[in-house]
């Protein structure tokens, strides 16, 4: 999979790894990059640098993401490469969480792949050719101690990445899944109150992850893993659940401390 003369959808290309990842296929020589995100004034600013064009897009909206793929489609006849980046964070808690939140959330974390899929693979099998990622996270495959409604989304969307690389590539439709651990986003940077501020330290640049994309890309790997360390955290997880769990009830502990302990200087 080369980016080179490739006609580029990403969507919240606006921000975070999503410009990263715009602003590397642009040094690939991408034939163009739509640059596609709810935060259209930043959209822009991508696009400009990227010789591409801004599109306004509510991924939680499928007429919407059937609007924008078919205006793509009507001007340049193909789209070559999708990359369904667009997801949210989400309260931290479980049980208490209200149920707006979980399907907002689900809505843009997992429901906005099925309407990008929907409306673009058609078009891919025809031409018997395309590629189609998602950006999950480590959470969707290790699970998160705090931010449930996210961690479960996550899950969701590898495992919908898996059905999607199942039955469409024999139908010519390269699908992977990027699940990257801490990366240096809005997501993550929150400060000592965050409940993912625990990935800082070995926290990645946006930069960093979009060129692990780009490598994993030229093998056509399924799973993207810009932390190595990732993949023996699976094994480890798969070979021994329970110690697994205990060590992320312990890890629970220690985040939720540490953030009573920052809203208690606070006070």
């Amino acid at each position: 999979m080369e980016i080179k003369d490739k006609i580029m959808l990403v969507t919240g290309g606006a921000n975070g790894i999503g410009k990263a990842l715009c602003e590397r296929f642009y040094k690939e020589r991408a034939e163009k990059i739509y640059v596609a995100d709810i935060d259209f004034e930043n959209a822009e600013k991508v696009a400009e640098s990227v010789s591409g064009k801004a599109i306004r897009l509510d991924v939680s909206d499928e007429a919407n993401c059937k609007a924008v793929v078919k205006d793509i489609l009507d001007e340049t006849g193909r789209i070559d490469f999708v990359v369904s980046n667009a997801g949210i964070g989400g309260a931290v808690g479980n049980l208490e969480v209200e149920n707006d939140v979980w399907r907002n959330i689900y809505e843009v974390n997992v429901l906005s792949h099925v309407y990008l899929a929907r409306a673009v693979f058609p078009s891919m099998v025809e031409n018997g050719k395309g590629a189609f990622l998602i950006t999950a996270s480590a959470a969707g495959l290790l699970t998160h101690p705090t931010a449930v409604p996210y961690s479960v989304t996550k899950s969701a969307a590898v495992a919908l990445a898996e059905n999607f690389a199942i039955e469409y590539k024999d139908k010519g439709i390269y699908v992977s899944c990027l699940c990257p651990q801490g990366v240096k986003t809005q997501l993550i940077m929150g400060g000592e109150d965050n409940p993912n501020d625990f990935l800082l330290p070995d926290a990645i640049s946006a930069e960093e992850c979009a060129d692990a994309v780009v490598k994993s890309l030229e093998k056509e790997t399924f799973l993207i893993l810009p932390h190595k360390e990732v993949g023996k955290y699976i094994v480890n997880k798969a070979e021994n659940y329970e110690r697994w769990l205990h060590s992320l009830r312990k890890m629970r502990t220690a985040v939720l401390d540490a953030k009573e302990r920052h809203l208690n200087k606070l006070m």
